[in-house]
């Protein structure tokens, strides 16, 4: 653990000669962070063991069924399975909510719907349309009206 940890300050020189003798082969990257995880999991993998077969087969069938992305960029003649509609965004409050928002001394207030909100009378699909049209400028909704 503490070999790992030093080769946190180490150059990027130092960590591809390390990614070498490790893997017997060039790294294929210059990326500072790529190389530290490489050389950090390389390493704990020879003081703790690798994966299982059977870990690895467990692993290979979830990503197969639920991971669209690498399923689809593994095996691109297989369609990728359907991923189940995406609830709600937990961060809002339930519809009928009136989120307030206090911003250079004037009061805002906007309705939480079902689909959307309304603000002044008018509907927005997005809290970032809202906030645009308050600020003046593009601003994340969740963040402008401290969700």
């Amino acid at each position: 653990m503490s070999e790992i940890m030093a080769l946190k300050s180490a150059s990027t020189e130092e960590l591809l000669k390390r990614y070498k003798e490790l893997y017997g082969e060039d790294a294929g990257s210059n990326h500072r962070l790529y190389l530290w995880r490489k050389v950090a999991h390389k390493l704990q993998e020879r003081e703790h063991g690798a994966l299982s077969a059977k870990a690895r087969n467990r692993l290979k069938t979830l990503i197969e069924e639920y991971d669209p992305i690498n399923n689809k960029a593994l095996r691109p003649d297989k369609p990728a399975p359907r991923i189940p509609a995406i609830a709600k965004d937990k961060r809002l409050p339930i519809p009928g909510t009136v989120i307030t928002k206090e911003y250079k001394g004037a009061k805002y207030q906007v309705k939480v719907l079902e689909k959307g909100f309304e603000y002044q009378g008018k509907i927005y699909k997005t809290l970032s349309a809202i906030a645009k049209e308050i600020t003046g400028s593009h601003w994340n909704g969740y963040l402008f009206f401290n969700l």
